[in-house]
């Protein structure tokens, strides 16, 4: 182990962040038109949280009644917070239900989750700037950090699996939204380096709030939690606090050595605009991603089963390893985080209702004794073709296959599904739809003056790209 207390690098993981979040243009028009429906999507998650309890229980400032001066909102509420607590309301919001985009690779999680801390901290910015007498931001800025924020967490995603450890995939979120808004902040090279640096040296939580025996709600604020915390790193960088220039590749103490059984953290491709590009939008089903495809196999078949319950003998679901992985589960599901991490959940949800909701994860529809039935007769078995699509950077695909056996001998079609409605391979069929799904939540929230305003502004490209950011969130505010 090295002792001598001389610094003669900075980890070129942390510089290549920074040079890309301060030096690269972002040119790719197909990502900023991804990027607005991404935009757009989220905060139609997050408003829909909103009718949960269990979620709004934990929004709001620390202490009940503050109000900060030139502080963040919240949209669909009327918190206006420091940037540190309203990155974790928006956060916490988005994740909730677990139907905003998701990124598949060696490590998978859900990069929109960065525009918890994005959003209010440009909203942040541009009031204090306003205040001031300067320009604000524009929500084109807003769709850059999240283009850069995408591709920061996604491109460590691809080779760099941290389940594989144990640790949870919100440490890639509080990464890519430490480097995007300590640059919104006004962060100098050495600053977002620093910041970087507290960051991994933050380490991240345990995945086991997602896993049996312990699923829970946590996996729902986490990447709240995480987004927050990279507001708060980026705020102490800005005010000369230190980094530490090795926090990845020091021996015996760095993050490599100590978390990551001495593998080196690898970028696997260039940063640019790749992940916008190909990310994956929950279009039908809150569920999570792995399953998606199972979601419309089963909703495909129900119309046949549903006449037929008492018939059936077996149902096989055919899918890829990581799903076999993550969300096989057998037993008793505890609570609607554990359910919708569920394949045989969702896929007896599917087959029985012609649909999946949130609602069918809450513990009132879980009661109906036709779910458990219908799982008890489930089993899984991976296609070794599916696994290596799904690894395939050219595909990305996320294969589900459902049949369904009779008593009697016959059998269901194989109703096989490679590729997920938010699939880039789907874009065209599933862009109308995200703006149905869009309109559909924000209808939970707002009133019908409020609501068409929303959708005159958040539906007109230009308009909504030029639009002041304080003046964009100010339209979702109560």
């Amino acid at each position: 182990m090295i002792k001598t207390n001389d610094i003669t690098k900075t980890d070129q993981l942390l510089e290549d962040i920074a040079d890309y979040v301060l030096n690269t243009d972002i040119t790719s028009e197909e990502a900023f038109e991804t990027a607005r429906y991404v935009l757009l999507d989220t905060l139609g998650c997050g408003i829909l949280a909103l009718q949960y309890p269990e979620c709004t229980k934990l929004l709001g400032p620390v202490v009940p009644g503050t109000v900060v001066q030139n502080g963040t909102r919240v949209p669909g509420t009327s918190y206006v917070l420091d940037p540190v607590k309203g990155a974790f309301n928006i956060g916490c919001m988005i994740r909730w239900l677990d139907y905003n985009d998701t990124w598949l690779a060696a490590e998978w999680g859900h990069p929109s989750d960065n525009l918890g801390g994005i959003l209010a901290v440009a909203d942040y910015v541009s009031r204090v700037n306003v205040s001031e007498g300067r320009s604000p931001l524009k929500v084109r800025d807003v769709l850059e950090m999240m283009i850069q924020a995408h591709e920061i967490q996604g491109v460590l995603a691809l080779e760099n699996s941290l389940n594989r450890v144990g640790l949870d995939h919100v440490l890639y979120v509080k990464v890519a939204t430490t480097a995007v808004v300590t640059k919104a902040l006004g962060g100098s090279r050495q600053e977002i380096i620093n910041a970087l640096s507290n960051a991994w040296i933050d380490n991240s939580s345990l995945r086991t709030y997602r896993h049996a025996p312990n699923t829970g709600s946590r996996k729902s604020w986490a990447a709240g939690d995480a987004t927050s915390r990279a507001v708060h790193l980026a705020l102490t960088a800005l005010k000369g606090e230190m980094g530490y220039p090795t926090a990845l590749s020091a021996p015996g103490w760095g993050f490599q050595d100590v978390l990551f059984k001495g593998k080196e953290l690898t970028l696997g491709r260039p940063l640019g605009s790749y992940v916008m590009e190909n990310v994956l939008f929950k279009v039908s089903f809150p569920a999570e991603f792995h399953a998606q495809t199972a979601a419309e196999c089963a909703v495909a078949l129900h119309d046949e089963v549903i006449e037929r319950l008492e018939d059936i003998e077996k149902i096989q679901i055919v899918t890829h390893e990581s799903a076999i992985r993550i969300i096989d589960k057998e037993g008793p599901l505890n609570n609607p985080a554990d359910r919708d991490h569920c394949i045989q959940y969702i896929t007896a949800v599917g087959l029985l209702f012609g649909d999946v909701t949130a609602d069918h994860y809450e513990d009132e529809a879980a009661k109906d004794p036709r779910i458990d039935a219908l799982r008890d007769k489930m089993y899984t078995v991976e296609k070794e073709q599916y696994t290596i699509d799904y690894l395939d950077s050219d595909k990305r695909s996320i294969a589900n296959a459902v049949q369904v056996f009779y008593k009697d001998g016959t059998t269901s079609e194989l109703v096989e599904c490679e590729y997920p409605l938010g699939h880039r391979f789907r874009r065209d069929e599933a862009f109308p739809l995200i703006v149905k799904k869009f309109k559909e939540n924000m209808a939970t929230q707002f009133a019908t003056k409020q609501l068409t305003q929303i959708e005159q502004v958040c539906l007109d490209k230009e308009l909504v790209e030029s639009m002041n950011v304080n003046e964009f969130v100010d339209l979702f505010t109560l």
